[in-house]
């Protein structure tokens, strides 16, 4: 299927038809605003900044196909997409959900469509490498023989371990080795058009691979933790363990692990940053719940509007700090909807408007 950014409004709203009945305007209104996006990145970098997005809210009874519309973008799209509820959150103070969650939230969208984008990429490399490792422990080399004593060797032993005759300065060793590497080198190239031809792909075989580090997370609040383990693991060897699987099931985990080694997450962190910026889309369900209608003067009033205030700074644009760095608003669309069954659009303050 066709990417989003080359689809053109009608193609977006003939691939919702095919979920959602009717809604024709707010379907049209959406795949306008999807276009606008790919249209903005074709101008030159200066004029770009001087486009805004146009914030959409959709209004209608419940089961009309709002959160649909949003399910359905978020498959079809190639961009950053985050739908969050408006109920979950609460004004500064309270015990919920701050409002900026819901950027953070867009930036990890972002960091994975961004990652899975450059691991494609990476695989056909890595198929390559996960293959050699499989053969390498179907035919593992010859052991070269432990030098005597108790393990501990000095640069002379080394010297003598890699072949240096004294007398004569000759190296006999690896004469000795050679056809021993010729038979390894045989039986591997068996093994490999084996593997082309998928006659092993049942054979257990045992491989080294990376183990996956225990999630030590301290919890600060709601949507806020601290990954203790993230914090020294870097500075830590990854550990591996032995594992016994099929050579089929081996292929996919050291595929997956090669790629992963051979992606430069400082690069994917700054692409899916711009990514964010520029092309995130965030779906804000249940925005009538936060409307203060005429009979809702009492109770929870305050951190009603005081919800609808802080979404307004983040909504007409500001900054908002991630753990990859700061992300600016300004251009990421905003797409409210809700049922306004008891509330207006008009009971939202006049800001948020």
């Amino acid at each position: 299927m066709t990417t989003l950014y080359e689809m053109t409004p009608r193609q977006i709203v003939a691939e919702l038809d095919k979920y959602i009945i009717g809604q024709n305007s707010a379907k049209r209104s959406v795949a306008v605003a999807l276009r606008n996006r790919y249209r903005r990145s074709q101008l030159p970098e200066k004029m770009r900044d001087e486009v805004t997005p146009k914030n959409i809210l959709m209004m209608g009874p419940t089961g009309v196909g709002k959160t649909e519309i949003a399910r359905r973008l978020a498959k079809l799209m190639d961009a950053p997409f985050v739908k969050v509820e408006a109920t979950k959150f609460t004004e500064v103070g309270y015990v919920g959900r701050d409002v900026d969650s819901m950027i953070r939230d867009l930036m990890e969208a972002s960091i994975r469509v961004t990652k899975q984008k450059r691991l494609q990429e990476k695989y056909s490399i890595a198929e390559e490498m996960a293959e050699e490792k499989i053969i390498r422990a179907i035919i593992p080399g010859k052991q070269k023989p432990a030098a005597p004593g108790n393990g501990v060797r000095g640069p002379f032993d080394l010297l003598m371990g890699n072949g240096f005759n004294f007398n004569n300065n000759q190296q006999s060793a690896p004469k000795q080795e050679e056809p021993q590497d010729s038979e390894v080198n045989l039986a591997r190239e068996q093994v490999r058009q084996q593997l082309k031809q998928g006659l092993l792909e049942d054979q257990f075989i045992e491989v080294e691979v990376e183990e996956a580090p225990k999630s030590n997370n301290l919890d600060l609040q709601e949507g806020a933790t601290i990954a203790i383990g993230s914090i020294f693991g870097d500075m830590m060897p990854k550990k591996t363990k032995k594992k016994r699987m099929k050579v089929k099931d081996a292929r996919k985990v050291l595929t997956e692990q090669e790629a992963q080694n051979l992606i430069d997450m400082d690069q994917v962190t700054s692409e899916a940053l711009e990514n964010a910026e520029q092309n995130g889309i965030v779906f804000i369900d249940e925005i009538d719940k936060i409307a203060s209608g005429s009979s809702y003067r009492s109770g929870a009033d305050v951190s009603r509007e005081g919800v609808q205030r802080d979404i307004l700074p983040i909504v007409e644009g500001s900054v908002v700090n991630t753990k990859y760095g700061p992300v600016k608003t300004d251009h990421i669309l905003f797409i409210g909807a809700g049922a306004f069954h008891i509330s207006k659009p008009t009971d939202l303050i006049p800001e948020l408007q």
